[in-house]
């Protein structure tokens, strides 16, 4: 007897949110250095998970602590490319002062599950690996072989993660073609209709150190040749620039769909006008149509009648694709010629067309679960560990499927607080992935 779509799925749906639950409860805080306490526990926990579903994954360590896993599932036909289905372990830092529950405690209430990576992105985690146990305890193969990967160090921009496996194990990845990741796939409701955003681009990123040097002496004396007053202007300005907008394909045809589903003209002269109807992800969307460049840290002197002799401020950077040019000139002629610059971290900007064999099976999987949905390209203001499988010519996405409530703040639990998830929506992105790989 063939087992419909709905009933397949029951498995999966069951045990998602202890999953997401489970991961949570592991604290894989980055702080952006090597003094957390690492993805190791995560990824062995994962592999346990995996291995009792038949896999064979295998965990790689970058550094001690700081761990990624890969496994690869054999599909029906592994003459075609392979597609890697990609997250992250590491969470960001929480304040336990500031939330509601303790942030690693993985709680499910409200019909939510609350804790760190909640949404960036044991959600997607745990959608995964609830989805790929199901199906190899159903013995259903995929159409095509797929490697899974999950990540150390995305929130410090990959370098331990991602970014490492791609140098250093580039033939993990042998074969694949195509990705989905975070950050995609989650409704939006407009003027009371549901957008799905696949993310088709993610701006790129400059992590900037600017320095000042002057000369140093006693602060009683008049000295004009002032490191810290020289950073202090030149971050001022570039603080409270005002970013021209810039098109790019993926953040105006979100704009233009934005207005349909609003009932408004899209005006291609001000597409930054519709911003103010987009409600909690009106700030995300605005920053995918310009360039930006916010400073975070200030570093001077050590003792107050001691002027310092250098200044320095760290700055993050993103730039729109194919603005990147423009976007360092614009930095260099704000900070000044007394100002110096070098990099934390640097990556590039990516942008893929919203078309083709994979979009086709993206949209269908979502439009199966939900008929009233649309699934519209955007543009992503961060960026994820795409930035580092690209550099393998493979095409990513970004496709976390879930249908979230309309009044749920999604964005703005990204690194925020209170970060959950709804159960319903974490059901809902299992249903959506498992018809997703039985397209793809």
């Amino acid at each position: 007897m063939t087992e419909t779509p709905a009933a397949r799925g029951t498995a999966a749906q069951d045990e998602v949110a202890q999953l997401a639950s489970d991961l949570i409860r592991i604290d894989t805080t980055n702080p952006g250095d090597h003094s957390g306490p690492g993805e190791r526990a995560a990824a062995e926990h994962v592999a346990e998970l995996l291995t009792q579903a038949g896999l064979e994954p295998k965990i790689y360590e970058s550094h001690e602590k700081r761990a990624s896993l890969v496994a690869r599932i054999e599909g029906t036909d592994r003459s075609r490319p392979a597609l890697l289905i990609h997250g992250h372990l590491d969470v960001v830092p929480a304040d336990a002062a500031d939330w509601q529950v303790a942030p690693f405690s993985g709680e499910i209430k409200d019909g939510c599950v609350w804790g760190r990576g909640a949404v960036d992105m044991k959600d997607f985690d745990a959608i995964t690996l609830a989805v790929v146990r199901q199906r190899l305890a159903e013995g259903r193969k995929p159409p095509r072989d797929i490697v899974l990967a999950f990540l150390a160090d995305e929130e410090a921009g990959g370098t331990w993660g991602a970014r490492w496996l791609v140098d250093n194990h580039p033939d993990l990845f042998a074969g694949v073609t195509e990705a989905i990741g975070e950050v995609g796939g989650f409704s939006v409701t407009l003027g009371g209709k549901r957008l799905y955003l696949l993310q088709t681009a993610e701006k790129g990123m400059a992590w900037m150190r600017l320095t000042a040097r002057g000369t140093a002496g006693h602060g009683s004396m008049i000295q004009p040749d002032n490191a810290v007053t020289e950073l202090a202007e030149a971050i001022a300005r570039i603080g409270r620039h005002e970013w021209p907008v810039r098109e790019t394909e993926a953040a105006f045809a979100f704009a233009r769909e934005a207005c349909a589903a609003l009932g408004v003209d899209f005006d291609p002269e001000d597409p930054a006008g519709v911003l103010a109807k987009l409600g909690s992800i009106a700030r995300m969307v605005g920053a995918t149509m310009r360039n930006t460049a916010n400073p975070t840290m200030l570093s001077a002197g050590y003792k107050v009648n001691v002027i310092p002799q250098t200044a320095s401020a760290h700055v993050d950077g993103r730039f729109l694709p194919g603005y990147e040019d423009e976007f360092f000139r614009e930095i260099d002629a704000l900070a000044g010629p007394g100002v110096t610059r070098d990099f934390t971290h640097q990556d590039v900007a990516l942008e893929t067309s919203f078309d083709g064999d994979l979009v086709d099976a993206m949209r269908a999987a979502i439009e199966e679960e939900d008929a009233a949905g649309r699934v519209v390209p955007y543009c992503l203001s961060g960026g994820t560990d795409a930035k580092s499988f690209a550099r393998l010519g493979i095409r990513c996405f970004g496709f976390t499927p879930l249908r979230l409530p309309p009044e749920l703040d999604f964005a703005g639990m990204f690194h925020g607080v209170d970060e959950r998830v709804p159960v319903d929506a974490l059901k809902f992105g299992a249903r959506v992935l498992d018809n997703f790989l039985d397209r793809c």
